[in-house]
């Protein structure tokens, strides 16, 4: 199943695309946010379609997509997660994940464009895949962690990279902007994904292909990320795990490529869809 949630930015309503269509839910009466996961809203809604489904509003074609969830209490990611990355960020290859945070606020749709913030000079794209928890996890099993998965949807984890590497401190600086998180389109359900370990991923810049690549590139994969994370935190339903993003990042090309005003940035990951961020500066 495809979650999706559309309407004007903060108004927006619970969806699924069908057969190409996306239909309204919010007749179900939950929207998908973490209640919505701890209580098996999945499988919830799924037994409700079943009986509803016909009488369910469609929703207008070019309507606004939100992302998919809202807003999560943690979005949680995972840096250097890829073999080729961290080759060409001539950085090391790690020897546990590590870790940083993206701020909530730079949660956004597909397609709402990304902001280069004030004063940037370096901002850059990094096609990931993103990992929604399912239920409440803490100390998991790694042989147990796909349990706690409700499904795995498209992120674009943007990042200013003098922020991130040159003004001290942790990574977060230069990951929390706003804009910095669009997600989605939609929340593809564990059980539509035959393999996430052998996912097609790719990122373009004003139709310039960037990165090419595939999730099979991972370090860390999924399950072992889970009982990793699981050891230091509580993840809550809802929450977000974006687990890296593969070679082909603006700040390694020679010379270093970084977004500018007008500049398109088109992705998508084989079985989640597609995003079209276009970049505009920061204006008070």
């Amino acid at each position: 199943m495809k979650l999706l949630r559309f309407g004007d930015f903060g108004k927006e309503k619970p969806g699924v695309l069908l057969n190409n269509e996306i239909i309204d839910v919010s007749s179900f009466g939950d929207d998908y946010d973490e209640r919505f996961f701890e209580t098996d809203g999945i499988s919830r809604l799924k037994q409700w379609l079943s009986s509803n489904q016909s009488k369910l509003p469609k929703v207008r074609s070019g309507t606004r997509l939100g992302a998919p969830f809202l807003r999560p209490s943690k979005i949680i990611c995972i840096g250097l997660n890829y073999t080729k990355h961290a080759f060409e960020t001539k950085m090391p290859l790690p020897s546990e994940p590590i870790i940083f945070f993206k701020s909530t606020t730079a949660l956004t749709g597909p397609d709402d464009g990304v902001l280069i913030p004030k004063n940037s000079a370096k901002t850059d794209w990094e096609v990931e895949l993103a990992v929604i928890v399912g239920k409440k996890a803490s100390y998991v099993e790694e042989k147990d962690a796909m349990d706690y998965v409700a499904g795995f949807c498209l992120h674009n984890d943007y990042s200013e990279r003098e922020f991130q590497l040159e003004r001290n401190g942790q990574w977060t600086k230069g990951k929390g902007c706003d804009t910095f998180a669009p997600m989605g389109p939609y929340l593809v359900t564990k059980d539509e994904i035959a393999d996430f370990n052998n996912l097609h991923m790719w990122l373009k810049v004003n139709g310039q292909l960037m990165q090419d690549n595939n999730t099979d590139d991972m370090i860390f994969e999924v399950p072992f990320l889970i009982n990793y994370i699981s050891q230091f935190m509580t993840l809550l339903p809802g929450d977000v795990i974006s687990t890296g993003t593969p070679h082909g990042v603006g700040m390694s090309m020679k010379p270093p490529i970084y977004l500018k005003t007008g500049d398109v940035i088109e992705l998508g990951i084989e079985g989640l869809g597609e995003q079209k961020q276009i970049a505009r500066a920061y204006k008070p």
